[in-house]
């Protein structure tokens, strides 16, 4: 649990603010009953510098890796479509498949906040340099549309993806999940273009990103009007992104209520209605594709005043972080939400993609501004701590698309050629210029917060102040906030304290014990401020587990907001023991620190099978990970260890009657099987290899054969979402699978006996997997043939 249950409910059905109670003593009473009141923004980026951390670090390595970057490699085809030359080629992955342009988008967006955090003047002139083109890549089209992105025809060629707003527009409406009309997510690259040029004219108001942002605004306006709202659904079942969002910022800057009409038209009645009655249906929807539709939903309530796209947002956040998350913060197995409360079920390879974190954090920060609950933050620092900071390897500038959580799983960054362009290297790229966004904020009644504990200072023009935040936190336990230049007066200043303070937290204000107030999340100290004083908060570092939700047998270790984890060794050495477990009964009497000033701690006696160090997860980039840990009484251990020589006993039964095996997904036994297929594709997860086939199409193989009864045996993932496929043998189906939460939270095995008639003087036979239409086969993680054991008839 990220947070205790009252403070959810208290947050989330406004029964009032929650009280920590604070252990602070001494002579000097600062603080006195204090209601922090109104709403609150955020100090604007380009008044905070960092100082040296490794956020300062991140900071720096992402300007140089959008330095290395060639911004007419971006525009490449936005020239080409419009029918002028391009600059310079185009670049690989995404890039070069029907969502390009994307990058471009999160690229305009990174340099506005790289400017704004650092200076870097290069940034704003490449910004500037972008609209340009942009600019004449639309004059050239005439019609206010430009773009990148492609549109796949049926011969497999990529053209221009304009054509497919000409046959939406006319009702010939062909939408799937990411598909629409042969484009991958169109309405999701526009979003992104339209987020930069937005971005570019409220950093530095550019007239002209203004303008070549309202064309682009009015083209799409001439597409969506044309729809019956049934049409408009049709559309909307195709990821687009937050373009509800940028749609409502284009009213809020223009104050045109035909974009606050288009930004309310773009309303995915499926997955927000439920939102908006408080209901809970996430599960198998894409979690990415949904979060920023919230987020959409936030700045319109903001605008509108709105409460039911305001609830559907406060819920959302509160069903995503205390149900659908992990201890990271991150959300989502395989890119898809879970059911609740099931995350101990979900540990694997494929947990966390970036972008939907990325998006969380933004949708938190809506949340907060308007009611100030420490809470929300508790959330924010835990997962821009523990998930954004592991998503860049600051050794390459790489950034992972997932973060993988099972044990012993290596993290993949993308390559430093810049080439895989994924959804989370322009997520990657904006969250790693603006780590100075979130830590000072002010408040309508005057208050300053502080929302994160990062070293910065900041120049807060309200009170021509400035301000230095000094702290080793989260290594060190304390944090100093000194107004080294400030117009006197009296105002409160806020210092969040975590929920897993529990209640601990020490205030001093020059130096003296102070008592602070105490309110929703902070300690609070009102007085008359004046140049040179220094308020000072100290946080409880100790170590704690956190049951996993739903599940309170597996379990993770943490240090104030740092999540640990155990260390397995270098990314070369593969991971191939068993996972480690935590046994005893006092698990926490079992660690000591080795470097506590950087979260280092050595075991003895409470890991199996062996003693492990444990160090900050984040921190891991090249190095694998154990985060989540089964624990047991010893009783229990001893019960565990008789589970697993029987399951040993099983697998040497089975393979001394195995007569092939197919190692599905694996070059090599798929070559050596004479593997074919169409629509079909290699995965992995959970550890294990293997394929799928999407609807229309198959994979088949050789499989040898022995005389006497045989049985196909084929193993799949039992939380699988509803799907059926046949399995046939030389052209005859043995057998109907369904897949849909057969075996929730493991892997199981099915046997199909196979026909005598089938194999009898054969030396081997044809294997094929068909899915249904509009469903998928598999995905199956390994097939083989043994012989049945005996008193099985085929």
């Amino acid at each position: 649990m990220l947070f205790r249950e009252t403070s959810r409910r208290q947050l989330m059905f406004g029964v009032g603010t929650f009280a920590i109670l604070a252990h602070a003593t001494g002579a000097l009473a600062a603080g006195g009953k204090v209601n922090l009141h109104g709403k609150a923004r955020p100090l604007p980026l380009g008044a905070v510098r960092l100082k040296p951390s490794d956020f300062a670090t991140a900071v720096e390595v992402n300007r140089n890796y959008l330095h290395r970057l060639d911004p007419d490699r971006l525009l490449h085809n936005f020239r080409a479509y419009a029918g002028m030359e391009p600059k310079a080629p185009i670049y690989g992955g995404w890039e070069s498949d029907t969502i390009a342009g994307h990058t471009l988008g999160h690229y305009m967006t990174a340099l506005v906040l790289t400017w704004q955090q650092t200076g870097d003047a290069e940034m704003r002139r490449r910004a500037d340099y972008i609209v340009d083109e942009l600019a004449a890549t639309q004059a050239a089209r005439g019609n206010g549309y430009f773009g990148g992105l492609g549109r796949k025809r049926k011969d497999g060629t990529i053209v221009d993806g304009v054509e497919i707003f000409d046959e939406i527009k006319k009702g010939d409406i062909r939408s799937g999940g990411f598909d629409l009309n042969g484009s991958w997510a169109p309405f999701y690259t526009i979003h992104k273009l339209f987020a930069g040029l937005l971005d570019i004219h409220g950093a530095w108001g550019s007239r002209k990103a203004l303008d070549v942002a309202t064309g682009f605004a009015g083209y799409f306006e001439g597409v969506m009007t044309a729809l019956t709202p049934a049409q408009v659904q049709e559309v909307l079942a195709c990821e687009y992104g937050g373009i509800n969002e940028s749609f409502a910022e284009l009213y809020a800057r223009t104050n045109d209520k035909r974009w606050l009409a288009m930004a309310e038209l773009f309303y995915d009645k499926r997955v927000l209605g439920p939102l908006a009655a408080r209901e809970d249906k996430l599960a198998n929807f894409h979690a990415n594709t949904q979060v920023p539709k919230l987020i959409g939903l936030a700045r319109i309530h903001e605008l509108t005043g709105e409460p039911a796209k305001a609830t559907a947002a406060s819920f959302f956040w509160d069903r995503v972080v205390h149900h659908h998350s992990y201890v990271i913060g991150g959300n989502a197995d395989r890119e898809y939400f879970f059911e609740p409360d099931t995350t101990a079920r979900h540990i694997t390879e494929a947990t966390c993609e970036h972008c939907n974190t990325y998006n969380m954090l933004k949708l938190t920060r809506h949340l907060w501004t308007w009611e100030p609950e420490g809470a929300f933050f508790d959330y924010y620092e835990r997962a821009h701590l523990n998930h954004v900071m592991a998503a860049q390897n600051p050794a390459t500038g790489g950034f992972t698309y997932m973060t993988p959580l099972m044990s012993g799983t290596e993290r993949g960054y993308s390559t430093t050629d810049d080439d895989a362009f994924w959804c989370c290297v322009g997520s990657g790229m904006e969250s790693h210029a603006k780590h100075g966004d979130s830590i000072f904020w002010e408040g309508e009644d005057g208050t300053f917060y502080v929302n994160l504990y990062i070293p910065a200072t900041v120049d807060w023009a309200a009170r021509k102040a400035g301000v230095t935040l000094d702290t080793s936190y989260p290594y060190g336990a304390t944090s100093t906030l000194r107004f080294d230049t400030l117009r006197s007066g009296t105002f409160p200043v806020a210092l969040r304290v975590p929920g897993w303070a529990a209640g601990k937290a020490e205030v001093t204000v020059n130096g003296e014990a102070a008592t602070p107030a105490f309110t929703r999340g902070y300690a609070v100290v009102s007085r008359r401020w004046k140049a040179g004083d220094i308020v000072a908060i100290t946080l409880p570092l100790d170590l704690r587990l956190e049951a996993t939700p739903g599940d309170d047998s597996v379990v993770s270790v943490l240090r104030g907001p740092l999540v640990l984890a155990a260390d397995l060794g270098p990314n070369e050495q593969k991971w191939e023991r068993a996972d480690p477990a935590l046994v005893g009964a006092d698990l926490l009497t079992g660690f000591s620190p080795v470097a506590a000033d950087r979260a280092i701690y050595g075991t003895r006696g409470v890991v199996r099978p062996a003693d492990l160090g444990f160090v900050p997860f984040y921190r891991q980039y090249e190095r694998r990970s154990a985060v989540y840990f089964k624990r047991f009484t010893e009783a229990a251990w001893q019960s565990e260890e008789a589970s697993y020589n029987a399951e040993q006993a099983r697998l040497k039964d089975l393979a001394a009657r195995s007569v092939d095996v197919m190692f599905l997904g694996e070059m090599q036994p798929e070559r050596d099987h004479d593997l074919t297929s169409d629509i079909s594709y290699p995965v992995t997860y959970r550890g294990r290899q293997g394929r799928d086939a999407r609807s229309g199409g198959f994979f088949e193989f050789n499989m040898k054969v022995k005389p006497g009864p045989l049985v196909l045996q084929a193993t799949y993932w039992g939380d699988e979402r509803p799907r059926a496929f046949d399995i046939l043998i030389d052209g005859q189906r043995i057998a109907t699978q369904r897949l849909g939460h057969d075996a929730p939270g493991k892997f199981f095995d099915v046997e199909y006996p196979v026909p005598t008639a089938l194999t009898q003087g054969k030396a081997s036979v044809r294997v094929r997997v068909v899915p249904h239409d509009r469903s998928t086969a598999g995905p199956v993680f390994g097939i083989r043939l043994v012989t049945a054991k005996p008193g099985i008839a085929a």
